[in-house]
């Protein structure tokens, strides 16, 4: 049976994935420094990365690694703290593993990461974003950028590493979707700034999938973007969010000025917003199964 430690594997996509793994026939393993959500899984070890402490003997006998964690981009507001624990949160976790691998024997086959299409920037433009493009010097391209080199890092030791850079993901029982859909439920929705940014998005289950198939597939190695290739703004995702819940929109876009006094520099995660391509995957032979925006929100909207 292969092995699979998961990083950041209490969260929505880590508990989707590990049951997906499971049912797979992979021993899976969570690490984490959560005593309370440790108790979801069957299989856990208990680390704790500003202390370097970790199970080496896990890592040197797993065949691969899923890294997930990260504070959320959009928990709070970004301060210069926050930024510094945004970024730390993804690195220092790969540090720690890559210095586990690096001086001891190791039998690991492929790391697959997390990244973000905020690697290219948050920005609105004409155009479509592939994984030739390079990083944006935002912050959110630079936390993206230095992620991933954190990532690459693992060639040194001969492990094929695969980043997937991942949209707004969008699941049935929390996450985004989750909170945007909320007000449009109480008939108060509405979409924001001038609702032209575009919003590239992915369902649970296709990233889930993804993460299977990076693993099962050594063909695959690198970045990828992990979207459907569409042309959804944060206007047309709104009148069909409101349709999906029987609503309709009658309030005036929210003014990005209102949200920039609010959110300050985070903002831009709401206001700004590219077209991403995903031929880069599909050509690999990964096939997406939610490729229709409606009939995904239809099934996943109470």
């Amino acid at each position: 049976m292969k092995k699979v430690v998961i990083t950041g594997g209490t969260g929505l996509v880590g508990k989707t994935l590990t049951k997906l793994l499971i049912s797979k026939g992979f021993e899976v393993v969570v690490l984490t420094r959560n005593q309370k959500l440790a108790t979801q899984f069957t299989n856990f070890s208990f680390w704790d990365v500003d202390n370097e402490i970790i199970d080496e003997q896990l890592i040197n006998t797993t065949d691969y690694i899923i890294h997930l964690a990260g504070e959320g981009i959009a928990d709070k507001r970004w301060s210069l703290s926050r930024k510094k624990q945004i970024l730390e949160s993804r690195i220092k976790p790969l540090k720690l593993i890559y210095n586990v691998l690096q001086k001891n024997p190791y039998q690991l086959k492929a790391i697959v990461s997390a990244s973000g299409v905020g690697y290219y920037g948050a920005i609105t433009s004409d155009n479509i974003f592939t994984e030739e493009d390079v990083s944006a010097t935002d912050f959110l391209g630079q936390t993206c950028q230095l992620w991933e080199d954190e990532v690459d890092k693992f060639n040194t030791l001969n492990v094929r590493t695969v980043k997937l850079r991942t949209g707004i993901v969008l699941a049935e029982n929390g996450g985004a979707l989750k909170k945007m859909a909320l007000p449009f439920k109480f008939g108060f929705g509405c979409a924001i700034g001038s609702g032209k940014q575009y919003m590239p998005w992915i369902s649970l289950n296709d990233l889930c999938n993804m993460y299977l198939f990076a693993i099962d597939n050594n063909h695959v190695s690198g970045a990828y973007n992990a979207v459907i290739e569409d042309e959804t703004t944060n206007l047309s995702f709104s009148k069909t969010l409101a349709k999906s819940l029987n609503k309709s929109i009658w309030l005036p876009n929210i003014p990005s000025l209102l949200l920039k006094i609010v959110l300050g520099e985070m903002a831009t995660l709401l206001l700004e917003g590219s077209r991403v391509s995903n031929k880069k995957i599909t050509s690999q032979g990964f096939v997406f199964q939610d490729v229709d925006l409606s009939c995904l929100l239809n099934k996943t909207i109470d």
